[in-house]
This record gives C-alpha cells, sequence and structure tokens, in this order.
C-alpha cells in the first residue's frame, strides 16, 4: 500500500517524467497528463489524493483546471509555475490552492512539500468539538459546513483550517509562525502565505475586510479571533 495517488499535469514532457519519477520512488501511485483537458479526465478516472498543476499550459490551463477540481474535491493542489510574480501567487491561492512552487524545482524541497500537503489533508480535527457558533460565524465540525452571520460561505481547505484553529483558541495571539506549523505544517517555507491566506479569509468573513474585527492583527506578533460583542 503506497503513500497516496498523486496527478501531475504539466506540458513539459521532461519534468512531469522527472517529478514522476521522484515520486514513485518516494512510493506514491502516480498519473501523469501533458494538458488540463486530459489532466481532467486523469482527476475523475482515479481520484487523486494530491493535484500538482503547471499554472501555463496551452489552452486549458493550470488556473483553470484548479478551478475544475475546487468545484468538485477538497483535495490539496499544489502549482508550478516558471513565473515568480505575487499576482500568480494570489490568483493560484484565491482559486483554492494549497501550495505553490516556482520552478526549477529541488527535489527535497518538493517531496517534503508533498509529505506535508497530504498530511495536513489526512489529519483528524485538532479538537473533539462538534460545532462552534459565536453569533457571527459558525461550524458544524463533522459537515465542514461555515456560515457567516447565517450564510453559508465556502472555504478553501487552508482557510477553513486556519479559521477553526482560531475559533478554538479565542482571544489568544497566535504567531505566523505557529500558524505556519499547525496549518500547513511545513516550516521551510515563505511566511508570506500566512499573510495571503489571512487576507482572504477576511474577505470572506469580515463585514469590512479593511477594518476587521474577528481576526485582529497583533502588530510585530501575529492575529487574535475575537469574538464579537453581542
Amino acid at each position: 500500500m503506497g503513500k497516496g495517488k498523486v496527478l501531475i499535469v504539466d506540458d513539459e514532457q521532461a519534468l512531469a517524467d522527472l517529478l514522476k519519477d521522484w515520486l514513485e520512488i518516494d512510493g506514491y501511485e502516480v498519473f501523469a497528463a501533458l494538458d488540463g483537458t486530459n489532466g481532467l479526465k486523469q482527476f475523475f478516472e482515479h481520484q487523486p489524493d494530491l493535484a500538482i498543476l503547471d499554472v501555463i499550459m496551452p489552452g486549458f490551463g493550470g488556473f483553470d483546471l484548479c478551478q475544475r477540481i475546487r468545484e468538485v474535491s477538497q483535495i490539496p493542489v499544489i502549482m508550478l509555475t516558471a513565473r515568480g510574480q505575487e499576482t500568480d501567487k494570489v490568483r493560484g491561492l484565491h482559486l483554492g490552492a494549497d501550495e505553490y512552487l516556482v520552478k526549477p524545482i529541488r527535489r527535497q524541497e518538493f517531496l517534503a512539500r508533498v509529505t506535508a500537503v497530504l498530511r495536513r489533508a489526512r489529519m483528524a480535527p485538532m479538537e473533539s468539538m462538534k460545532s462552534y457558533s459565536d453569533g457571527a460565524v459558525s461550524v458544524d465540525f463533522d459537515k465542514r459546513e461555515v456560515l457567516i452571520r447565517g450564510q453559508t460561505v465556502a472555504l478553501t481547505p487552508i482557510e477553513y483550517r486556519i479559521l477553526t484553529y482560531f475559533l478554538q483558541r479565542p482571544d489568544q495571539v497566535l504567531t505566523q509562525e505557529e500558524l505556519w506549523d499547525r496549518v500547513w505544517g511545513w516550516d521551510q517555507g515563505s511566511l508570506e502565505s500566512v499573510k495571503w491566506h489571512i487576507a482572504y479569509l477576511r474577505k470572506k468573513i469580515e463585514e469590512d475586510p479593511e477594518h476587521p474585527r474577528l481576526i485582529i492583527t497583533v502588530r510585530g506578533v501575529g492575529y487574535r479571533y475575537e469574538k464579537p460583542h453581542l
């Protein structure tokens, strides 16, 4: 029994083959496609535990494929690209990607990221809480359903884990390092990902994201979830 099933979609044959070899040697079952259309077909056929998608491909690209996957699945998604622009990273994270790796890729880091995203995706809930409600935010942990002021809100897997980690520790200041360690499970990446995901989470749960009243920034330290005053 292997570590899990991984789908690679990249139009660079040599890179797709290299990543496939690295993963198979490490114990994964791997499926590869050279374009988004075939990648989507293989996604439905094999039901992978993780998808690794190249951003730039002819026609149906990685961002499009990530969006289609997110419509039906919450499996972790890693985006690959030769670009390093922050706008690309932000777009990928906004669409629900869990990681964003810039080519060229180093074997050790690549396998560590794969291990980390799969580990946190398989983690049981951090606490034994069945539900939570404070007047602004309500969560059914069994159904993974989030309501904000009575309205159902769709969160990405990372956004959901950040929010539930906050809710289980109300009024406690959490550092970026702690959030990265507990939510991402990878301690050698950029803490910028924490800021991006906090910003997107605020857009979904705050009445005024520019002046947040739920997830409060504690300058020089981190963030705190503050229960609404009813």
